[in-house]
């Protein structure tokens, strides 16, 4: 990204006169994008001390405001769910797992979602990338949820190269590979062999470059990088030729591919006149999954998991606009906080929304002021399951244990079940929060990794966050009272949770017929 470009100058308020009288052009309303990756790994950004170059992430949360408190969830769709309903996944019947291509359900229809409240701003709603929100029905698709326009696939995962999504369909005992790319509602065909990143970054810039500077812009760009599979050109692995795990270095490819897919975002807001009146959010949606080449370290876990690595994530916002730019805040933020605060941004209500467990931070980010935030619940999920293997041979034995460890007769909140919870410098977890391990620095020898080190599990646990953000100081035994009052507060969250909506597959899904993934019913 070009250097020379000013992020710090603020635009001016210009007063066009017609006929004697003043018009407030409604571009004085911010133009808010939002980039969302996929899988980025808290240690795999340039500015956490990565061995991956990321030049231009580094370069607009340095003059922006870097998130070091932020939260999303440990899986994809979760995540995507708490940014567009600023509601947490209890509250939707989405708590468990993610949706697969067969499911047929989606963010219930009843949810007023993100676009839909910026479209009633007055804004031009767009969204490039991945949805994976549900889409068995047309009534789940982005343009019915308030996007003006959508370019991108609908499910998990695919091919970078083919936009081919492979998948089991269990009820017809076969895997079923197809297209997976749509333009609004149509299937699009005609990009086999155009790289993801750049596709869907092309497209952004696109939009951005034909928007209309009197209006407001609202632009959603959720890219595939850098899930997998690991697929990216060449010319991105080249320069990571020192990294000898081969995986790893394909992944620091792809994130190299995305952080000039973000500075070519930016690039076009600038050249476009746009940039002076943007707010730029980069989050990425949960943690990294090591099994593919991405790093939380130092945090434990990864991706799956309630631990911190699977739950702590990269985000930052930049923006002419912030009052304290340049800074870095270690104020409690979660994805879940964007909506309101987005809305609020843009002169918008949530009065159409049901019941927010979001909060508008924008004093937070922009002024330094305290969080309204005092509270972050990770989730409850009864059915939560995670087989992928994980290093450290006590682990079987562990989950074992935990699944057997009943309920806490005091706060009547059941342990064993999958839950995490934070309030201010606290977190409790119960039941099996997933892999444990403190996977070790890229690069560096195992011993950093410790599996054998491992304690057993308790069913549960509580570990002071802002003194250990690295969990391996557990202090229940010491802190009786604040494990009680956390219990107590699972409790109360799991009154008000909707039923676990997670169906079988639907053999009608099969998109042998069109050639394409897209709603059936």
């Amino acid at each position: 990204m070009d250097k020379t470009c000013c992020f710090s100058h603020y635009s001016l308020i210009v007063a066009v006169l017609l006929g004697g009288f003043p018009v407030v052009p409604a571009a004085q309303l911010p133009h808010i994008v939002f980039v969302l990756a996929d899988d980025f790994g808290w240690y795999d950004v340039g500015y956490h001390s990565s061995e991956i170059r990321t030049p231009n992430l580094d370069q607009l949360s340095a003059e922006g405001v870097r998130l070091e408190n932020y939260y999303v969830q440990p899986l994809c769709t979760p995540s995507r769910n708490q940014l567009m309903t600023g509601r947490y996944q209890i509250h939707t019947g989405m708590q468990h797992q993610i949706i697969w291509p067969c499911q047929p359900y989606c963010v219930p229809l009843g949810e007023k979602m993100l676009p839909q409240l910026m479209r009633e701003a007055g804004y031009a709603t767009h969204m490039v990338g991945k949805w994976h929100l549900g889409m068995y029905k047309k009534d789940c698709l982005p343009t019915r949820r308030g996007f003006d326009t959508y370019f991108g696939y609908l499910t998990g995962s695919e091919d970078y190269y083919t936009h081919t999504r492979c998948s089991p369909i269990a009820a017809l005992n076969l895997t079923r590979c197809a297209l997976d790319l749509r333009d609004g509602e149509e299937v699009a065909t005609g990009y086999k062999g155009v790289y993801s990143t750049e596709l869907l970054s092309q497209r952004a810039v696109s939009i951005i470059g034909k928007h209309d500077s009197n209006k407001p812009l609202f632009l959603y760009v959720a890219l595939q990088a850098v899930h997998a599979p690991l697929q990216v050109p060449e010319r991105y692995v080249a320069p990571y030729s020192f990294i000898k795990d081969h995986p790893r270095r394909t992944y620091a490819g792809m994130v190299s591919a995305m952080d000039e897919a973000v500075g070519n975002i930016t690039v076009a807001l600038q050249q476009g006149g746009l940039w002076n009146n943007t707010v730029l959010v980069f989050s990425t949606d949960n943690g990294g999954q090591t099994l593919r080449g991405g790093s939380n370290w130092p945090l434990r876990g990864r991706k799956w998991s309630l631990w911190e690595g699977g739950i702590r994530g990269v985000g930052f916002v930049a923006s002419p606009l912030l009052k304290r730019s340049g800074t870095v805040s270690h104020e409690l933020i979660h994805i879940s906080d964007w909506l309101p605060t987005l809305v609020g941004l843009a002169g918008g209500s949530t009065n159409g929304t049901k019941p927010l467990d979001g909060f508008n931070v924008w004093n937070t980010i922009s002024k330094g002021l305290a969080s309204p935030r005092l509270e972050l619940l990770h989730n409850i999920d009864p059915l939560y399951n995670d087989i992928a293997p994980c290093p450290g041979m006590k682990h079987q034995l562990t989950l074992a244990q935990v699944l057997g460890g009943g309920s806490r007769t005091n706060s009547g909140f059941n342990v064993s079940i999958h839950a995490a919870i934070r309030s201010s410098n606290w977190k409790l977890l119960t039941g099996y929060p997933g892999c444990a391990v403190w996977f070790p620095r890229p690069g560096h020898n195992s011993s950093e990794r410790r599996p054998s080190e491992v304690d057993p599990l308790k069913p549960a646990m509580l570990f002071d966050i802002e003194k250990d953000p690295e969990e391996r100081n557990e202090v229940s035994a010491q802190f009786p009272a604040v494990v009680e009052y956390l219990l107590s507060r699972l409790r109360h969250h799991q009154k008000s949770a909707s039923p676990i909506n997670f169906p079988e597959d639907d053999p009608r899904c099969d998109p042998g017929p069109t050639g394409a993934w897209g709603p059936w019913a």
